[in-house]
């Protein structure tokens, strides 16, 4: 399930993303600028997104049944999508459109000073918003840079705030610029060129976005570093010779599956061999608390040696935990 920083995360863009939207829409209906009207539709859609967001945490939640053995927890992978989708069509489009139908049909400029103070109210707001969801997703940061961080986060609420706030950032900027620019040289096109560019920014990031969602979406493996921290306490155990397979799944931003193939020491009798592996999964546990189940293989290297010489050999045993 989803951490608290992560709805807190979510919440302060909710807030911002709404706020700037009524701010926006109001100053585009005083000046007519197109960049502003594009940037009213932006967060109108952000704030959508941060709905279909908290939509997908709760569903995400539910507790796991007889059709869904591990949880709902992917729930929040799939509305991430969503959000994506959303972004690209609806943000991205209708921005672009806006802007297209501004250069086809320019209008004349009218005073600023309202879309100068909305935009530097909402570069506040969305800077605030920004720098949550950027300490979020560097709370345990091990990665060298933040796009590692990204693609190492399990976590899309953190790191599709982070995104829709880059967006919404750049969007600001260009939009004064656009703005700015039109009044300093008397220029009716350079409004709706910014409005296409936002569209252009929001596309790029939504289709960011979704490039993230899908990879959790089909079946990721977990954090490299969790990987490689469970492969050296499984092969630390005194009663294993070597650590055969291991595989992970992430079925949501804290719930991970870990399938083992161990190969024990010889001679181990099945007593010592279950110790063994309930010795391993209270050490993963303990280090790795997001690893919910834990399915384990396990064969001897005596039986390994006697299935090479005769096909009577025992089946290996498997243990399992959740």
């Amino acid at each position: 399930m989803t951490s608290e920083s992560s709805n807190h995360t979510v919440y302060a863009a909710l807030a911002a993303n709404l706020v700037i939207a009524l701010s926006k829409f109001g100053a585009a209906a005083i000046s007519g600028s197109s960049a502003m009207t594009s940037e009213g539709i932006h967060s109108l859609v952000d704030t959508g997104n941060e709905l279909l967001l908290l939509l997908g945490v709760r569903l995400s939640k539910k507790p796991a049944d007889a059709s869904h053995p591990f949880g709902y927890g992917q729930e929040l992978y799939f509305w991430t999508l969503i959000v994506a989708i959303l972004l690209f069509s609806i943000g991205g489009g209708m921005s672009i459109y806006e802007g297209v139908r501004r250069l086809l049909q320019p209008r004349p400029l009218e005073d600023p000073m309202w879309d100068y103070t909305v935009l530097g109210v909402a570069f506040l707001f969305e800077g605030f918003s920004w720098t949550v969801s950027l300490k979020a997703l560097l709370a345990n940061k091990r990665e060298p840079n933040i796009w590692q961080a990204v693609r190492a986060s399990k976590d899309p609420t953190i790191f599709s705030v982070l995104f829709e706030d880059t967006a919404a950032l750049l969007g600001l900027t260009v939009a004064f610029l656009g703005v700015f620019f039109g009044h300093l040289f008397n220029n009716r096109y350079l409004d709706g060129t910014a409005s296409v560019i936002i569209g252009v920014i929001l596309a790029i990031v939504a289709l960011l976005l979704a490039y993230e969602c899908k990879g959790l979406l089909v079946g990721e493996s977990a954090n490299t570093q969790v990987v490689k921290s469970i492969r050296a306490l499984t092969a630390t155990d005194p009663a294993v010779a070597g650590v055969l397979r291991l595989l992970t799944l992430q079925f949501g931003p804290h719930e991970v599956l870990l399938n083992l193939e161990i190969q024990f020491q010889q001679n181990l009798s099945a007593e010592q061999v279950a110790l063994a592996v309930a010795r391993m999964e209270e050490n993963i546990r303990s280090q790795h608390p997001d690893v919910k189940q834990i399915f384990i293989e396990a064969k001897s290297l005596s039986s390994t040696q006697q299935s090479t010489q005769s096909p009577n050999c025992p089946n290996p045993r498997s243990y399992s935990s959740d």
